[in-house]
């Protein structure tokens, strides 16, 4: 019976790549096990590291176009309803739902091994959709965000967001290393800089 077994491994194996190659080309599948493998991925080390060298890249580009631009001005909110409010919406959206779509299930997963050229059209259309979104959002769902959402400085910093959550996410394979540069940014824009009351006048 053992020899038997042994004589089958071969077969088992075959079939096992089989199904592995499957799911690859499914593309139901195939997102699906995406979005399992980035949200279970726990950055290490070196991905904070290297978000947080993102971040420190973004603030040094962003606060003095931001604030020269009068953009962005020193705003602190002082009232904790707000506070706790902002931070807790934050985290589901945009953080999580934005990164979940624009990143995870647009992007390749590191694991996949997707060529140079695939991981750059797939990072430009997602950050071309994540531009649009914007606009297209506060014409459709969120009036309070029209003039914020079409200020060209305004899309230019989420273009440059983009661009560091991409980095982040393909240089981590975790939806979480993205998801928190997110909501660290859009918390300190709304809570620090002016932003909340950019979005509630």
């Amino acid at each position: 019976m053992v020899d038997a077994y042994i004589s089958n491994v071969p077969a088992i194996a075959a079939l096992f790549e089989f199904s592995v190659d499957a799911i690859a080309l499914s593309p139901t599948l195939g997102i699906v096990h995406r979005l399992i493998t980035a949200v279970s991925t726990i950055p290490d080390a070196q991905a904070w590291l290297y978000s947080a060298a993102l971040v420190l890249i973004y603030a040094l580009i962003s606060l003095p176009i931001g604030f020269k631009l009068g953009f962005l001005k020193l705003d602190v909110e002082t009232s904790w309803q707000i506070i706790v409010g902002v931070m807790a919406r934050c985290l589901l959206s945009p953080a999580i739902s934005e990164e979940l779509f624009f990143r995870i299930l647009l992007l390749p997963h590191p694991t996949e091994n997707a060529t140079p050229a695939t991981l750059w059209l797939w990072g430009c259309i997602s950050l071309v959709m994540f531009i649009i979104y914007h606009p297209l959002n506060a014409v459709t769902f969120y009036p309070d965000g029209l003039q914020t959402f079409f200020n060209p400085i305004f899309l230019f910093l989420a273009a440059l967001l983009g661009v560091i959550c991409t980095l982040a996410y393909f240089q981590s394979g975790s939806l979480w290393m993205p998801v928190a540069i997110h909501w660290l940014i859009v918390v300190g824009w709304l809570l620090l800089l002016g932003g909340y009351k950019k979005l509630n006048p």
